[in-house]
This record gives C-alpha cells, structure tokens and sequence, in this order.
C-alpha cells in the first residue's frame, strides 16, 4: 500500500465506495440515474475498469475487489480521469451479488481472471461453482451476460461444466466491442499461456426466474 493509496481510500472513498450490508441497493439512488449496469468482479489494480467506465459513459459500473492496494490504486485513476459512473465494493464477492445486487438489476457481469486454485484439492474454493451461477443468473436482466475469460483450460472447462448445468444459461459468440485487456492477461500473455474467453447469456422470456431471498 502507498502513501497515495492510503490516501485515495481515506479522502475518495466516500466518493466511490460503497459499504456492505446485507440489503439491496437502489442503483438508480447509488448512481443517480437510471441506465444499463455492469458488474466487475475481482478488478484487480482497476486500470481496465476505469478505462472502461470511462469510455462508456452511457453505462454505469460497479467493482468488487478486496486486495486494498488495489481499490486504492483504482480510485487515484477513476478520480484523475473524471470518471463519475463507476463504484466499488470492498467485500466478498458472493455476498455482495447474493445480498446487494437486485435480482434482474444487471446487464452483464464480467469475470476476468478469477483466483484458479490449480491444485485439485483446492477446487472447491473457486469462484464459480453451482450456487454462484444460480446468484448470477438472478442478477442478470433476461438477455444479460456472464463475461468470463481465464488462462486455466481446466478452470475454463470447470466454468463450462458448472454452466451446462444452469438451464437458464446458454454461451453465445463473442459481443462488440470487444473487452479491454487487463494486466493479468499481460503477465499470462508474457508466460505463454493461452486464453480462454467465454460469454454466457441468460435466456430471454423466463419470468421470475432464479430469484434470490434476501436475508
């Protein structure tokens, strides 16, 4: 953590930051207006998401990341570069889609490189397993998507798996535009490791599908 990390969390937080309670958020209140929403989970040091905020300023944006450096990092850019549609959550991922989001509130979720845990004993810590697909198909407006890319071809199998079995999921070809590159794909790219990029859409005309109870 920097000095000016430090910084950026104690004075730009209050800005951008949103605390965790197990309720709903009222997005349109949050962003101040009513428009399209997407959700980045795990932002890493934020410079795509800033970016992306940034160059789509007809979207709103919200970031889950727990790394502090991180969150630090990526209010010092959201806040050089102006950007006013995007906010950020402190927290565990699963809590926050399964407490805070409002059911249908998304149109798209974007998973960029999630934790592999590689060794097999540790498959069972990965993000994406049965109950978080059934939280993220509740998120998502009818027709919105799950963005997911890893550089694990076992993880990447794992994820499809896990979606077969969502029937209210289908993978679709790749949307434009196409997404920006993140630091994590550099340092893979810079390893020689392969990418593997998925897009998963929640089907269309499926009233009430997959909603949550809040606690």
């Amino acid at each position: 953590m920097t000095a000016a990390q430090r910084r950026a969390l104690n004075e730009l937080w209050p800005k951008y930051g949103v605390g965790y309670a197990p309720a709903p958020l009222n997005l349109e209140d949050l962003f101040g207006r009513e428009a399209p929403r997407v959700l980045e989970i795990g932002f890493g040091n934020g410079d795509a998401l800033v970016a992306q905020a940034g160059q789509n300023p007809d979207l709103d944006f919200l970031g889950i990341e727990v790394h502090e450096p991180g969150i630090g990092h990526c209010l010092l850019e959201a806040n050089r570069q102006g950007v006013e549609n995007l906010r950020l959550i402190q927290h565990d991922a699963v809590d926050v889609i399964r407490d805070q989001i409002p059911n249908g509130s998304l149109r798209s979720i974007n998973l960029f490189y999630p934790d592999p845990w590689p060794k097999k004993r540790h498959h069972k810590r990965r993000l994406v397993q049965p109950e978080f697909m059934a939280l993220v198909t509740a998120s998502l407006e009818p027709g919105g998507c799950l963005h997911t890319v890893t550089d694990w071809p076992d993880y990447a199998e794992h994820i499809a798996s896990v979606v077969d079995n969502n029937p209210l999921m289908v993978p679709i070809s790749m949307p434009q535009p196409q997404r920006l590159r993140t630091r994590f794909e550099a340092r893979g790219e810079a390893l020689g490791h392969d990418r593997y990029e998925q897009v998963y859409q929640r089907m269309l005309n499926v009233p009430n599908a997959g909603e949550k109870e809040y606690k």
